[in-house]
């Protein structure tokens, strides 16, 4: 099979990098690479016609050679209407947030995976696109909040007297949260966590945090290991608590997504009021909604002292390693659900069932009765 990969519009990252070229190849498949793609990113095009893929010119000589179309960026409903009849395409498709684009995609033949729905199994950890791009946000989002704050990270003792540790607090721990948690430590802040589910408990005590815990016998976690929506009382006496560590905070990050559903509210105006002047609150949830009453997406606001970010795209700041780490997953995935004539067609394969929302036009029948 021939991939294609694009140099997107607004986007640093690339879908290959030449290490994974070479796997594709050694599956017998061949890769097209549109010319820049990988500059952003600190790849040129030699390296990836080194790796054995084939530059071509422009986004249209691309997507009519190309059988199957990569893409990072997430696919909108407005979007799906231009890709090439009859193609394969395999991407963030959302599904669950965007229905009607099975429909658009359909009716055009085409074949399409989404990367969003790879399901929460070991077997399919080295495909998972998702936690490997929001293991770079979360590390972002701390060197984000310190560059926002007016005061240091760690503890220093100088000539001028010992200069206490910055408090973090960490709203949500997955892998996002996770990992802001491990790299605010790394830089010496005092870290608090919150998470509806009891059972990261032990996670965030590993990483040297405390967990902020409200007892509940809610099933707060859905087979997939996300968080599942609280209850009203739940809910009023979260925000209770949250409401006292705000108070204390010289930074919180926001992490909290339902899947195919708008964030959580976590962080009221009447909150961030109570915040100390000169605190951060950077919002990983912006682009879907915010987990703060505040955030607009792509802005950074004031309000009484507090500065709120609500960054998008993260993982595209640094896009050398998210390329490497995308592409890695990518491929891994790739080489799951083809072999040397095509796509396997193998239903019964939990990996490529869950991620194929449209076959040859048709939308999925699991997609169908979900």
């Amino acid at each position: 099979m021939q991939f294609g990969v694009f140099k997107e519009e607004n986007e640093t990252r690339v879908a290959a990098v030449p290490d994974t070229i070479k796997l594709l190849l050694k599956s017998k498949h061949s890769v097209l690479v549109q010319s820049g793609a990988g500059l952003a990113a600190s790849i040129p095009d030699a390296e990836f016609v080194a790796a054995g893929a084939r530059i071509v010119a422009d986004a249209a000589q691309l997507a009519a050679q190309a059988e199957c179309l990569l893409r990072i960026r997430p696919v909108l409903t407005q979007e799906a209407g231009s890709f090439p009849e009859g193609k394969a395409l395999i991407a963030f498709l959302a599904p669950l947030r965007q229905p009607e684009i099975a429909g658009i995609l359909a009716g055009r033949r085409m074949t399409s995976f989404s990367l969003d729905a790879i399901p929460r199994i070991s077997r399919a950890q080295s495909m998972d696109t998702l936690s490997s791009m929001a293991t770079v946000a979360g590390y972002r989002a701390v060197l984000l909040a310190a560059q926002h704050l007016p005061k240091f990270l760690p503890m220093l003792t100088t000539a001028a007297g010992t200069i206490r540790p910055a408090q973090g607090l960490i709203l949500g721990a997955g892998v996002a949260g996770l990992q802001a948690i491990a790299t605010a430590r790394r830089l010496g802040a005092v870290v608090e966590a919150f998470d509806v589910r009891p059972a990261v408990k032990e996670q965030v005590k590993s990483l040297g945090a405390t967990f902020v815990e409200i007892p509940t016998t809610e099933n707060l976690e859905d087979k997939g290991g996300y968080a599942r929506e609280v209850s009203a009382e739940t809910l009023a006496r979260q925000q209770k608590l949250l409401h006292e560590r705000a108070k204390v905070a010289d930074f919180i990050i926001t992490t909290a997504q339902v899947p195919g559903k708008a964030a959580p509210r976590l962080l009221t105006r009447e909150m961030v009021a109570d915040m100390k002047p000169g605190s951060v609150v950077i919002d990983l949830a912006a682009e879907s909604g915010g987990n703060c009453e505040l955030t607009k997406a792509g802005e950074v606001i004031r309000f009484q002292g507090v500065t709120i970010v609500g960054p998008t795209n993260l993982p595209a700041t640094l896009p050398l390693d998210a390329s490497r780490m995308f592409a890695r997953n990518l491929a891994n995935f790739i080489l799951e659900i083809t072999n040397e004539k095509g796509f396997t067609m193998d239903w019964k394969n939990e990996i490529f069932a869950e991620t194929c929302i449209t076959c040859n036009g048709e939308i999925s029948q699991k997609r169908r009765t979900a």
